[in-house]
């Protein structure tokens, strides 16, 4: 192919201009740009609620590449067949991307790269989701680190890739190919009534998340390493929205995070560790690829879980009668997000006082989360489970109770969102009827249930299957 050829740039979890690494190559070339987004069976895997959150983005993108002069063409199709189709249609010459860490995505990308290679195309992945990649970070002894505060230590003073200004206009072809209409593809059918309620909640796109950024490290940075555990607080940046579409990249993060550090907000560092726990997921995640799909620890796959069943229901109405634990599950069907701290707890109550399997907790919160990670909700539902890494002690067990004292001690967050517990509830615990699915039948007027599982007794059973473990 000429070296005036079109490039036809993938964008998949990197909706964004700015750090934009693939992008920046691209247009330094002078080269025809065309971006494209493939519908493909990866996005088709998708839940409900981060399927329609991307269609929103990618929505949004498509706007701001118009405002310099681009467009996106979207395709529905098998990834190779759709890019095969647009080199025969524009002639381009390349296919550039930015590389994604999830064994779905590093399986089709490899065959991608692979059988384009092979047609003679220049078939190239570039850094860009994360801050290192995977393999640039090794222990002494050459190996991947397995724990999260060695892995803290060694990286946290090192280097960054520079950060890339917006292109401000990108070369276009000499003909448009033509481009599916994104409402056939329904991306938001599987929200159902739900849309218009978590709708108002949502910060879609790269404008949108620097503000976010930015309202954070003048509010909220200093008071964070405090505050970020209690639930009646609005103490996160809120940013793992747009992490999650790359609408904002880590390193617009940990230079603001630095920044701060040397300004002396105290809540800085403690910052700068959570945007290195989601590096670490992609370290694990890049490693140990089963830990999507199966116990990461070794001897687990015996454990006494449980599979879903008519409990786990209730558990995902929100109806366990553990008052932090419906209200953790009921924010997350009106925001499409749940609090950090909120997280811990529900899969500690479904793992341990429930039993049930991590999986269960796992798949829901994929269906459900506008923020869902693939990296970070299996390390995640792993690390509260104890079948993953930095889970020790991994018999640990929440009591919900007394992290709802502590972390809610006015009980603001638990009436913000459970209808039952007040005589005159606020609007947010009364979207939750109009955000859940209408088989559940559920409404305000019904009682509050009593606990599903006794605190003390799911404990003592908990505790005698992880002896069990323990022992075997």
């Amino acid at each position: 192919m000429p070296e005036t050829s079109p490039i036809l740039l993938w964008f998949r979890r990197d909706l964004r201009l700015r750090d934009h690494p693939a992008l920046a190559a691209a247009a330094r070339t002078g080269r025809p740009v065309i971006a494209v987004f493939i519908h493909d069976t990866v996005v088709e895997g998708l839940g409900a609620a981060p399927k329609w959150r991307l269609g929103l983005g990618v929505a949004t993108f498509a706007a701001a590449l118009e405002g310099i002069g681009a467009r996106l063409v979207l395709r529905q199709g098998r990834a190779l067949d759709v890019l095969r189709a647009l080199i025969r249609e524009t002639g381009a010459g390349a296919v550039w991307w930015t590389r994604q860490y999830d064994p779905d995505q590093t399986t089709r990308d490899r065959a991608v790269k692979a059988a384009l290679k092979d047609d003679g195309v220049d078939a190239r992945s570039f850094p860009g989701h994360l801050l290192f990649e995977p393999w640039e970070v090794q222990t002494g002894q050459g190996r991947f680190y397995q724990v999260y505060t060695p892995f803290w230590k060694a990286v946290r003073g090192r280097d960054v890739a520079p950060r890339l200004p917006a292109p401000t206009t990108l070369p276009a072809p000499a003909r448009w190919p033509a481009s599916d209409d994104p409402d056939a593809w329904a991306m938001g059918r599987g929200m159902h009534r739900g849309a218009d309620v978590v709708a108002p909640y949502l910060h879609v796109g790269e404008a949108a998340a620097q503000a976010r950024l930015a309202d954070f490290m003048d509010e909220r940075i200093t008071a964070y390493a405090q505050d970020r555990d209690r639930l009646d607080l609005a103490a996160g940046s809120g940013l793992s929205e747009n992490l999650t579409y790359g609408e904002i990249s880590p390193l617009a993060l940990w230079d603001a995070g630095r920044t701060a550090l040397e300004q002396g907000k105290s809540g800085a560092e403690t910052f700068l560790k959570e945007v290195v726990w989601r590096e670490f997921a992609y370290h694990l995640i890049h490693h140990t690829p089963h830990i999507t799909a199966r116990s990461w620890r070794e001897g687990w796959e015996a454990f006494p879980w449980r599979d879903d069943d008519d409990p786990v229901l209730r558990w995902k109405q929100g109806r366990t009668g553990i008052e932090v634990v419906d209200a953790a599950m009921r924010e997350m069907y009106v925001t499409g997000r749940m609090h950090n701290r909120a997280r811990m707890l529900v899969g500690s109550y479904l793992t341990k006082h429930m039993l049930t399997h991590w999986r269960v907790g796992q798949d829901w919160f994929a269906e459900c989360l506008v923020d869902w990670d693939p990296a970070a909700n299996a390390m995640g539902w792993q690390w509260v489970a104890g079948s993953g890494p930095d889970a020790a002690p991994y018999f640990r067990i929440f009591n919900p109770d007394t992290q709802a004292t502590k972390f809610d001690p006015h009980q603001a967050y638990r009436r913000a969102w459970v209808a039952e517990l007040s005589s005159d509830p606020p609007p947010t615990a009364l979207q939750f009827f109009k955000a859940c699915p209408r088989k559940w039948g559920l409404g305000p007027d019904l009682d509050y249930p009593a606990p599903l599982v006794d605190l003390a007794e799911g404990r003592n059973r908990a505790l005698a299957a992880y002896g069990m473990k323990k022992t075997g």
